[in-house]
């Protein structure tokens, strides 16, 4: 192949349909509609919003073009899936201040584009950019190679990466691309060595809007994977032909592989892939492997933007003297700087690209044959990454050496190596052999390589990652070769490599039924080094590169919340003694059409036990994530003694909740689990307050039973013991009593009052109205993410407001009706009794009697109510 740059090649080209180009994009909107954009003293850039018709659907574009005048390079901008074009609006300016008419769209589904997502399938997201290449080819200020053929560049991260490496592959009009933290291979990325990557899955779909969003065999396919958890070989090769690796053989255009070492989603093995076949192509490639990634860390976006643009300008200007950067560079995290808690990130490269199996170093590995456990439903699983929340930066925090994985004892096998006598560099995927048998035919092994200090007390997992493998035909033995995650991490001097091969993962489906794994070496762990790779001078004074242990501390801090501190509201002394205060509280998920929280406004005092209820969508699970930090409202504050809630707030640490049960290890105590539950917090076990826990929880001998032993009741109290440990401050309990006898019910009842008693808070979410009666003090109710009354429960039964009108005979419907329109009547419901009928401030019962018998309501009984049943109906309007 040609590699001169694309201005001095004589291109043969695919027949084109060029000439029908100018009727192939229709403009519905916008035409002509030019804005001035300008930052500072910077060039001014125009912009032109579109939306035009394409193949079936709307395409809502952005075009931007400097101002001098004349015919320049153009660039397609793709964006991330669940986003739109605004999200590369800024990047598009910088490249056409810097000389390049740029367009930016919304991919269908997306944005105002209309349309079903197809996952960048050829036949719709990737025929949608052609039609936009045919409309760059009809622009008086786009530079041609010839008719029809725009010089045209394409750059994007993850989903509008694929479809640069996609449209490359099927249009050879494109002469450049920039793709970014993207796929290879959907199918090997979504479902790695024949395992469904669940969680990962899950967010894909509810970012894309819901299944319905989503092309109707994507759906079937997705719903079919995660109801089995098992992929078959029809939604492997569904995700394969959507993949740039399908067309692989047909990119040929310098690319710029960007990758982030932080990504759980496209973990480096995917730009590794796309290298070997596009260099195989002939085609010159680059990769630069960055600190961050889909589950957090530094994006490094202005460095990499400014790649981005010295790519373009050498393969798309042809300025054949511009520094494209090395052949292979990746970004590597060491010290913390002082200011700002940020981690300090240096630069190494390599004049060539190393791949991941370069300079391989074995490493033995000591370790009998070990036996361990898949529990009935892989619950509870081992925790390594935590797909969605890429702002926590928790890989970013293991590789300042803050391990945050759990593993669960007896659900693991592990085999270490002796300390390393010298810092010993890992750039790649390491390798090692095991011998797996199981009592189930298939096993689904969870392979990882931790960094562990000397003492022992402390293991990293770089980068958060593991590689799960599924073994068939594994009852009767079987030798594996497990290529584990490609990761950048030094380990220092005195340390030891561990080679874990866990049975659960959170992020991964397993298999549900119960089997005994056994495991053996069968040879070292091989480890590359990449000896040709060099780190740049330190750019900062040693002083801020080996920070003192505060400082650190002090960053670890400013990370785990995700802000500075500076970002948080100052503490409320006023409110120093007030477990709970939320205030104007709202709050509206992506996509959806109403709030699942407004304005929610109530406090709650030391020792009341608040009930929280309302009918199935009344926001109640919201309210409680919010209140637990989970998620961020939109609007209002939420304190808890006095001090702002945020994602990592140390006020949390007040805080203990049970949301919708707990796992168990069932072969351990109830004891046992708590202690080790406790260890896996860090904190003192002194801090636990264990004994005073579990006296409160009233377990007794039971304590020393393993937890299969328990019944469904014993199981919920050991729960709320956990959620008590270090007895909290203010307890939340999320439906604590689902699946227990009235007795076992009664027994919860107790814990929950006799817990408040001592001062503390309680509050409770149920649907069992007249058991909240018997336990709390207060209520809040809430009815379509509103707040309906708060208040003493006593006062909220004895409402004089209300009254139960007994009938001698059922009312039919349209008399309740009108007795619901009458004047002072707030509504009307029927109940098994009669009508439960709530009075507004101009009511009253002798003018309501009177219109009964008007109405010819067989009145028998007319008075106040006095079940918290009734009240509640009443207050939601019998939508529960």
């Amino acid at each position: 192949m040609d590699l001169r740059p694309p201005g001095l090649r004589g291109r043969l080209r695919r027949p084109r349909r060029w000439i029908a180009a100018a009727a192939s994009v229709v403009v519905l909107a916008g035409a002509g509609t030019w804005t001035a954009v300008a930052d500072d003293d910077a060039p001014p850039v125009h912009q032109a919003d579109r939306v035009m018709a394409v193949n079936g659907v709307r395409i809502d574009t952005s075009y931007f073009t400097p101002e001098a005048a004349g015919r320049h390079p153009a660039v397609l901008l793709g964006h991330g899936f669940g986003g739109s074009k605004n999200d590369v609006r800024e990047q598009a300016e910088a490249l056409a201040r810097d000389g390049y008419a740029v367009l930016t769209w919304s991919a269908r589904g997306f944005g105002k584009s209309t349309g079903r997502v197809g996952l960048n399938a050829p036949n719709a997201e990737v025929a949608d950019v052609e039609k936009l290449i045919d409309w760059l080819a009809e622009q008086p200020t786009v530079q041609l190679d010839k008719k029809g053929d725009p010089r045209v560049g394409m750059a994007g991260g993850s989903y509008g990466g694929a479809i640069a490496l996609l449209t490359a592959g099927h249009d050879d009009r494109v002469d450049a691309i920039a793709p970014a933290i993207t796929y290879w291979n959907l199918s090997d990325a979504l479902f790695p060595n024949g395992v469904f990557k669940k969680l990962w899955a899950g967010i894909f779909v509810n970012t894309g809007g819901g299944c319905d969003k989503f092309e109707p065999q994507i759906c079937e396919m997705y719903q079919r994977v995660a109801e089995s958890g098992t992929p078959d070989a029809a939604a492997e090769k569904m995700l394969e032909e959507r993949s740039p690796s399908a067309v692989g053989s047909s990119i040929k255009v310098p690319t710029l592989l960007i990758q982030g070492q932080t990504d759980s989603l496209f973990p480096l093995d995917q730009a590794d892939a796309a290298e070997k076949a596009i260099k195989a192509n002939g085609a010159p490639v680059d990769v630069d492997w960055i600190a961050g990634g889909h589950d957090g860390g530094d994006m490094e976006t202005s460095r990499v933007q400014s790649r981005v643009q010295s790519w373009f300008d050498r393969y798309l200007k042809d300025e054949k003297t511009t520094d494209t950067g090395p052949a292979f560079r990746v970004t590597r995290t060491g010290g913390v700087d002082s200011t700002d808690g940020a981690a300090q990130l240096r630069g190494a490269s390599d004049d060539t690209y190393p791949g991941l199996e370069s300079g391989r170093k074995s490493i033995a590995l000591t370790g009998r044959e070990q036996d361990f456990d898949n529990p009935a439903g892989a619950n509870p699983p081992a925790v390594s990454a935590l797909p969605g929340l890429g702002g926590s930066g928790l890989s970013q925090l293991s590789s300042l050496g803050v391990g945050v994985s759990l593993d669960f004892p007896g659900q693991f096998a592990r085999f270490d190596s002796k300390p390393v006598t010298d810092d010993l560099r890992i750039t790649g995927a390491p390798t090692a052999t095991v011998h797996v048998k199981s009592t189930s035919d298939d096993a689904v092994l969870f392979a990882k390589v931790y960094d562990v200090s000397p003492n022992g007390t402390r293991q990293v997992l770089p980068s958060q990652l593991v590689s799960p493998v599924r073994v068939e035909g594994a009852k009767s033995g079987k030798d594996v070769t497990l290529t584990l995650p490609a990761i950048d991490h030094k380990i220092d001097t005195g340390h030891r490599l561990r080679l874990v091969l866990a049975s659960t993962d959170l992020g991964y489906a397993s298999p549900a039924a119960p089997a005994t794994y056994t495991v053996s070496l069968k040879g070292d762990l091989e480890v590359p080094t990449a000896p040709g790779v060099s780190t740049a001078a330190a750019p900062l004074p040693s002083w801020v590169w080996w920070l003192p242990l505060a400082g650190a501390v002090l960053a670890l801090l400013l990370l785990l919340t995700g802000r500075r501190r500076t970002a948080m509201p100052a503490p409320d002394p006023e409110l120093a003694e007030v477990p709970l205060q939320i205030t104007d509280l709202s709050k509206k998920y992506a996509g959806g059409d109403r709030y699942s929280v407004r304005d929610l406004s109530f406090r709650v005092e030391k020792g009341q036990v608040l009930g929280l209820l309302g009918p199935n969508g009344a926001g109640k699970t919201t309210s409680l994530r919010m209140l637990m930090g989970l998620i961020k409202p939109d609007g209002g504050e939420i304190r808890v003694f006095g001090h702002a809630i945020r994602p990592g707030a140390p006020v949390l640490s007040r805080v203990g909740s049970f949301v919708e049960g707990a796992g168990f290890l069932p072969h351990l105590s109830g004891r046992e689990n708590l202690e080790l539950y406790w260890q896996a917090t860090g904190r003192p076990a002194e801090d636990s307050y264990l004994d005073e826990a579990l006296e409160i929880a009233g377990l007794g001998d039971a304590l020393a039973r393993a937890v299969r032993t328990y019944s469904q009741g014993m199981r919920q109290r050991l729960a709320i013991a956990q959620a008590m440990l270090g007895l909290p401050d203010l307890l939340i309990l999320d439906e604590p009593t689902n699946g227990l006898d009235p007795p076992q019910i009664r027994e919860m009842r107790e814990v929950m009052i006799r817990y408040a008693a001592a001062g503390r808070t309680v509050i409770v979410s149920s649907h069992l109205l007249a058991e909240v009666e018997q336990t709390c003090t207060h209520l809040v109710v809430m009815d379509r993410g509103r707040l309906v009354q708060a208040g003493p429960v006593a006062e909220i039964i004895g409402s004089g407001d209300t009254l139960l009108v007994g009938t001698a005979s059922p009312v039919e419907e349209p008399i309740v009706e009108k007795v619901a329109a009458l004047p002072g009547i707030v509504s009307a419901l029927r109940t098994d009794e009669g009508i439960l009928i709530r009075l507004d401030t101009d009511g009253s019962a002798e003018r309501l009697v009177a219109e009964l018998v008007r109405l010819e309501v067989p009145v028998q009984s007319v008075g106040p109510h006095r079940r918290l049943e009734d009240a509640f109906l009443t207050l939601i309007g019998g939508a529960a």
